[in-house]
């Protein structure tokens, strides 16, 4: 599977921010597309997913209530809207097929990725 990204930006702190991924290639089988981040010095961290299945979503604790995973499963789509941006949101985001297959990987080594800048 081949997944392209877009949506980099740069916001103020409180702004929003929206990525989109799209995977191409044998997506068929893929049950499961999540989000990534990697903080300049910190270790890849997933931050949410959802199940192309049953839409069900899992946040982590760091965004939960203010980021939100969507997808459009027509397009092969998946959406991270990133809202109450703070300081510590500056990362680089990656999207995923089946993320729980790459929890524990120090690097988010699988795409290159796309930058949120937040100022303060």
């Amino acid at each position: 599977v081949q997944l392209m990204e877009s949506g980099g930006g740069s916001v103020q702190a409180g702004g929003s921010l929206k990525r989109s991924c799209t995977a191409s290639g044998s997506t068929f089988d893929v049950s499961e597309m999540g989000w990534f981040r990697q903080a300049r010095g910190s270790e890849c961290t997933l931050i949410a997913t959802i199940s192309r299945r049953d839409g069900s979503t899992t946040y982590d604790d760091s965004v939960k209530d203010r980021f939100t995973i969507s997808q459009d499963n027509t397009k092969n789509k998946a959406y991270l809207q990133l809202s109450s941006l703070k300081a510590d949101d500056r990362a680089m985001y990656h999207c995923a097929t089946e993320p729980h297959q790459l929890v524990g990987s120090t690097f988010c080594y699988w795409s290159q990725g796309t930058q949120a800048t937040v100022s303060s």
